[in-house]
């Protein structure tokens, strides 16, 4: 029996916690796991936090295996997100559908929420390409690293918010409406990464290796991720 330190982020948080009674009675391993935004994961890396696995957006993974603190070759991909839309619960729903659609639904919100991770740093550069960062990037409001847009749009703080669609889709207090249209959408990939100073490495990659394989799609695509193909 080992103990396996994990740092990750949150997008497939639901559907990990499902997963990770599963891992633990098949293993006979436990499983201490440090949640945090991508912001939060990065400065921990840096600042050489003890873990064994790592799981975060795959160029995350990808740099620090560049860095040294992640074994080269270890990456293992895990599931998929797109980003998504979504407003207080019973709004009125305004049309996604197409590109020119969504231009119009962030125009029209008074507010806008997005994150620190993959799809805030993507959605903040996508307003550019959009031709709408004057009139839009005065309304944004930022979660905190760590934190999830549905907040805002629950409490009412941001009309309208942005994120994966995974740390949308079954998020209390808001509705879910649907992915960004067309050639706005954008597709992250989670991966796990084992640790250069990995305490029991081998256990990690049992992890690993279960999130990756198929015992474990059902619970991914629940939480509105997808199996990441391999």
């Amino acid at each position: 029996m080992a103990e396996i330190k994990v740092l990750k982020t949150l997008a497939t948080e639901k559907a990990y916690l499902e997963l990770l009674p599963r891992f633990e009675q098949a293993s006979g391993h436990h499983v201490t796991t440090r949640y945090g935004g991508t912001v939060d994961v990065r400065n921990w890396l840096t600042a050489n936090e003890p873990f064994d696995l790592a799981i975060a957006a795959s160029n995350l993974i990808d740099a620090f295996m560049t860095s040294g603190a992640i074994v080269p070759g270890s990456r293992v991909d895990i599931a998929t997100s797109g980003v998504g839309v979504a407003l207080r619960k019973g709004a009125a729903q305004p049309d996604i559908s197409t590109p020119d659609a969504f231009k119009s639904a962030l125009r029209a919100a008074k507010s806008v929420g997005y994150s620190t991770g993959p799809s805030g740093e993507y959605f903040f550069r996508l307003l550019d390409r959009m031709g709408l960062a004057d009139s839009i990037k005065p309304k944004l409001k930022q979660i905190p690293a760590g934190g999830f847009v549905g907040t805002l749009v629950a409490n009412g703080d941001a009309e309208i918010g942005v994120q994966q669609i995974s740390e949308l889709a079954t998020f209390p207090g808001i509705d879910y409406i649907g992915p960004l249209p067309g050639d706005l959408q954008m597709t992250t990939i989670f991966a796990g990464g084992i640790s250069t100073a990995a305490k029991q490495p081998d256990a990690a990659r049992e992890l690993v290796t279960f999130l990756a394989g198929p015992d474990a799609a059902a619970s991914f695509r629940k939480f509105g991720l997808e199996p990441a193909r391999r």
